[in-house]
């Protein structure tokens, strides 16, 4: 089976991913520091922004594969990827140290859970053969 959909969304946020990582790269280099964050919150907070969209955009970008092989319907699989995409453009924005509910947060927490679940549905549904 060829894949066309699924790719489309795991290159956008690979790319997402990446700046996430030169953001910590960077800061690393400006510190002089290879492992951990010296206590330092803004690299903590730039470590976590970028382990959250490893951690999301890997479950996520699973689940759709699989979708996508058991024959989900495009739509569903591209309003899945765009939530995926929303919420990592968003959520890096939102995570602050100071509070735990700013806008951008919970947007970008929201649109991953959505796209999860759309995701998990077509699957549930797939499985049973209904």
């Amino acid at each position: 089976m060829i894949f066309t959909i699924t790719p489309i969304y795991a290159l956008a946020v690979a790319l997402i991913y990446l700046a996430l990582w030169l953001r910590v790269t960077k800061m690393r280099a400006e510190l002089d520091l290879s492992i951990g964050d010296n206590g330092n919150q803004e690299l903590l907070l730039r470590i976590r922004q970028h382990g959250n969209c490893a951690e999301w955009s890997t479950f996520i970008l699973i689940l759709m594969i699989l979708a996508e092989g058991t024959g989900t319907p495009a739509l569903h699989l591209h309003i899945a990827g765009a939530l995926l995409l929303l919420g990592r453009i968003a959520h890096p924005f939102g995570l602050k140290a100071e509070t735990t509910s700013h806008v951008l947060r919970l947007v970008g927490n929201g649109a991953n859970i959505l796209s999860a679940l759309t995701v998990m549905v077509w699957l549930f549904i797939k499985l049973l053969d209904l």
